[in-house]
């Protein structure tokens, strides 16, 4: 089977054409309705990695892909706030704890959305969260600075670091109670749709059981990091979308751009270990976004004044473009995307590993 014939991949474009993208405008001004996350769980889309013994599809990478450009290209708000429960349900799939067998079921089969508060690890030695043993479990402190789907979502996975220097990952009820609070939702310039807050916690209080991954910080970093250095498939739904606003002889030549670093890219995913050939990844992922800065651009162009509105589809996704340059970050991907941007070389003997 290829994957555009795949079931999810239909299901992905049929959601996308009759529910995301019609309604897209409308969202990104007031928010990502529940009707909305109602649709995604029914679609299964949320399983498409899980294991099929817990109800999951058990697609292969290129199905999440594929899903994801399609979505993102449809409603980036959407898509935003359903990729965040990704990396709960991979989380859970490789874990022994006993959490697994009570949520992995639940969040393969759409019955439970899950959001993520782990991004503020990547600030250590900085400890934006910290764990501390308390009796039977654990308890957690400090300030989560992004989390998106509140409201929404059902269950968080939250992170913190422990005085041992272990990353510790556990599940929460996403909802406001004794020892978490949420901020108002933010206003952004992009993704406000996203029902995006700050969390505050103090003296936040979670079992044993909810635990799902503890683990020193150095063996859970490279991991990490390995999954910063690819490019996010969202970018080329976005810029997917661009074009479809440009005649064919501005768009032609787009898209063969787009094609052949959206084919160099996923080769780098496929055949290369993670944590491989980084300077060629962020390299690739610099190129995707001069593509969808590119055709973001043109599509506000050719909008005219008409792209100055709030309820043009063009100036949407340019400000989905300036989200997307920024989601994911870090230190190295931010380096080498200015160097690109600026010019200049890469670091002599490729671009150095941090």
């Amino acid at each position: 089977m290829t994957i555009s014939a795949h079931p999810l991949v239909d299901r992905a474009r049929r959601l996308a054409a009759d529910l995301l993208a019609p309604e897209a405008e409308r969202v990104d001004q007031e928010g990502v309705p529940a009707s909305h996350i109602a649709a995604v769980k029914r679609s299964g889309l949320l399983g498409a990695v899980a294991p099929v013994t817990h109800g999951g599809a058990g697609a292969p990478p290129s199905v999440l892909r594929e899903t994801a450009e399609i979505l993102a290209g449809a409603c980036c708000s959407t898509w935003f706030v359903q990729t965040q429960h990704h990396t709960p349900v991979q989380t859970l799939t490789q874990s022994e704890l006993p959490v697994r067998e009570r949520l992995l079921g639940p969040l393969a089969r759409g019955e439970l959305l899950s959001g993520v508060a782990y991004a503020h690890l990547r600030a250590y030695p900085r400890v934006p969260v910290r764990v501390h043993r308390r009796g039977a479990g654990w308890r957690f402190d400090g300030t989560v600075p992004w989390y998106t789907g509140w409201g929404l979502n059902d269950v968080l996975l939250l992170a913190g670091v422990t005085d041992t220097g272990e990353v510790l990952f556990a599940f929460a009820e996403a909802c406001d109670q004794r020892g978490l609070r949420a901020s108002p939702p933010m206003r952004l310039a992009a993704l406000t749709a996203s029902h995006t807050v700050s969390l505050e916690l103090d003296g936040l209080w979670l079992p044993e059981e909810a635990v799902a991954l503890r683990t020193p910080y150095e063996r859970w970093a490279p991991g990490d990091r390995a999954r910063t250095l690819g490019t996010n498939p969202a970018v080329f739904g976005v810029a997917r979308s661009a074009l479809s606003l440009l005649d064919e002889e501005t768009a032609g030549p787009l898209r063969v751009r787009l094609a052949d670093v959206r084919r160099r890219a996923y080769a780098l995913a496929d055949q290369a270990e993670p944590g491989e050939r980084t300077g060629e990844r962020l390299a690739v992922r610099a190129d995707a976004y001069e593509v969808l800065r590119t055709a973001t651009t043109a599509a506000v162009v050719a909008g005219g004044g008409r792209a100055m509105a709030l309820t043009s589809r063009a100036q949407r996704l340019a400000r989905e473009a300036l989200f997307l340059l920024v989601q994911g970050q870090t230190t190295e991907s931010r380096a080498a995307h200015l160097r690109t941007l600026a010019g200049t070389p890469p670091e002599p003997g490729g671009i150095r590993n941090t």
